[in-house]
């Protein structure tokens, strides 16, 4: 439960940060959702191995991009090539986006380090 609702909470952070065109621009729908894929833990060590999928070389990088397409095919009625082509122009862009986690939380201990991050970001910048 908590892999979907972090899911659709980038969602939501990406409609109100960067107002996003979801029906009109399919990129915008493919870089949340290599952000989604991304950061929510769909693509986790343990999710993987449960799926049967196994790689050492870019596991991470390729499991977003699958499950990014994926997402795109079920909510949008294009071809696997359109979908494939949008998530490859905003991939490095949208894949390397952190926010508002500034880290992949990868388990719990991460996330607890990306809040710790998060409330601690105003001592970094007071410094400066």
């Amino acid at each position: 439960m908590n892999r979907v609702v972090t899911h659709e909470l980038v969602h939501a952070f990406d409609h109100c940060r960067a107002h996003v065109n979801w029906f009109t621009d399919v990129r915008h729908l493919a870089c949340s959702e290599v952000r989604a894929a991304n950061l929510s833990g769909d693509c986790s060590l343990v999710n993987e191995i449960f799926r049967l999928h196994f790689g050492l070389k870019q596991h991470h990088q390729n499991c977003v991009r699958d499950r990014a397409i994926l997402s795109i095919l079920a909510v949008r009625n294009i071809s696997k090539e359109v979908a494939q082509k949008a998530v490859d122009e905003v991939f490095e862009s949208c894949f390397n986006d952190h926010e508002p986690f500034g880290r992949i939380p990868h388990n719990k201990t991460y996330a607890r380090y990306a809040h710790r991050d998060f409330q601690n970001r105003d001592r970094y910048y007071s410094n400066i």
